[in-house]
């Protein structure tokens, strides 16, 4: 026993972090999207990630860190550049960063260790949450935070109200900015998985008071410990946002959130998908909704999505063609429509791992962004601005008045008919125009002249092929 609590605490205190970095992650100035303190811009391009999931799993007590290492080269080689992962997991008992309330657990600690290493190895870079709330409240009563359990908090619904309990969470989320805090490897802190009035009894205000409390105390203490403060967020379940409006004034407003994270859900179509645009079409149609509820100036993404009610309530996974195809188009969609990167997706596969086509996928992502000027792009939905003659599928982009990002999806009645596509409301000019394929990574430039008017005509999606254009006006390039 003493020798266990001599372990612990060896491993609790270790002090040999690496020195601070100056490339932390932060919201670019004049736009609404991200950049590093260095003036380069940083665009997610990521996925969703767990402790017992296969490709993490094997950190845990060091069974294989080699097989760790090599997922995390697979996905810088493929242009992601970020996880978003939660301390732990409550599916299973084991994986609690706590293994009591207060008590913080030798294994998993050094799990966190080893996985911030891999980040600042690799440039992968973390977007952390507390909790994982799914399993917590489906297991509560085996919680380290649950009374039942010797922990403060008689009921999941009382998290946000319970002062005891709120006093832990921000310990939580101190210990980890102090084991962590100092790292590049830290994008942002989610301060709750899905916000929502149910971990208030109800009370709205009392999640307004949540989030004010818990972000200035880990503020509080990052500018102690650092002198500077990571990015933070708090996430919203789409569906719940529909029930609950009045969470829009966190999740997109709230005056101590830096950006805001959407986890894009919808019965039937990114739930449960028959078609592989029906995910896209519902994509483009909810960022639209949730930026009309955003700050201009404030970045959006979904950080999570998935095809959750086939796998949780069907219990099957998509055949791997079709939910490849499902990911790229969805990754597009959501990138012009204005989210910043290609959304994160929830594996929802079994096991939980994304194909490599979906990898593919993301590396095709990563090399169409540079195309564009992120510090400058304002994202507005083109709407009627955009028109894609002789076209049948999903034409979505957003974009201003020198720079575009279009995305093309043809249905199979395309066949291997182009589309003639008008950009109108731009500055007139000389515009270098790309065109990649989503599926291959193809690319091809040229210039061309707007009208007088200023509408940008050009030939696309020659082959019926998916493809996405990036419109940039000569000199906005310069």
């Amino acid at each position: 026993m003493r020798h266990a609590e001599a372990l612990r605490e060896r491993v609790i205190s270790r002090s040999d972090a690496p020195p601070i970095a100056a490339n932390w992650v932060r919201c670019a100035s004049g736009a609404p999207y991200f950049a590093t303190e260095s003036g380069a811009v940083w665009t997610p391009v990521g996925l969703n990630e767990a402790v017992t999931w296969p490709n993490i799993a094997p950190l845990y007590r060091r069974r294989d860190p080699a097989a760790v290492e090599r997922y995390f080269a697979m996905l810088a080689a493929s242009g992601v550049n970020c996880l978003r992962m939660m301390l732990d997991y409550s599916q299973v008992s084991h994986r609690h960063l706590e293994t009591r309330c207060g008590r913080f657990s030798p294994a998993m600690v050094q799990l966190w260790d080893d996985l911030i290493a891999l980040g600042e190895r690799h440039g992968i870079r973390f977007l952390i949450t507390p909790f994982d709330t799914y399993f917590m409240a489906r297991r509560w009563r085996s919680h380290p935070y649950s009374r039942a359990a010797g922990g403060p908090c008689r009921s999941v619904r009382q998290m946000f109200t319970c002062a005891r309990t709120r006093t832990a969470i921000i310990e939580r989320l101190r210990f980890a900015t102090r084991r962590w805090g100092h790292s590049p490897a830290i994008f942002g802190w989610d301060l709750w998985n899905e916000i929502d009035s149910f971990y208030s009894g109800g009370d709205m205000a009392a999640v307004d008071a949540f989030v004010t409390e818990v972000s200035d105390a880990l503020r509080t203490e990052e500018l102690r410990l650092h002198g500077r403060t990571h990015l933070q967020t708090a996430s919203v379940y789409m569906p719940v946002l529909e029930k609950r409006p009045e969470l829009a004034d966190i999740v997109f407003r709230h005056r101590s959130l830096d950006f805001a994270s959407v986890h894009l859900y919808d019965r039937g179509t990114i739930d449960h998908p028959r078609c592989s645009l029906d995910p896209a079409r519902a994509t483009a149609q909810l960022m639209t909704q949730a930026l009309e509820q955003c700050p201009p100036d404030r970045p959006l993404l979904d950080t999570e999505h998935g095809p959750i009610h086939a796998f949780t309530d069907h219990r099957i996974s998509l055949p791997d063609d079709f939910d490849s195809d499902c990911f790229r188009r969805t990754q597009w969609a959501h990138i012009a429509s204005g989210g910043a990167g290609g959304g994160m997706r929830w594996p929802y596969r079994d096991p939980h791992v994304l194909l490599p086509e979906m990898h593919r996928a993301q590396t095709v992502l990563a090399q169409f962004l540079p195309l564009i000027d992120w510090h400058r792009l304002q994202r507005r939905p083109l709407g009627a601005r955009l028109k894609a003659h002789d076209f049948t599928g999903l034409a979505c982009g957003c974009g201003d008045e020198t720079q575009a990002v279009v995305s093309l999806m043809a249905a199979p009645e395309q066949g291997g008919k182009p589309a003639a596509l008008e950009v109108s409301g731009l500055e007139p000019g000389s515009y270098t125009v790309t065109h990649v394929n989503t599926v291959t990574g193809e690319r091809e430039s040229g210039q061309v002249h707007t009208r007088q008017d200023g509408t940008l005509v050009v030939l696309a999606g020659a082959a019926g092929q998916d493809v996405a254009l990036a419109l940039v006006r000569e000199d906005a390039a310069d």
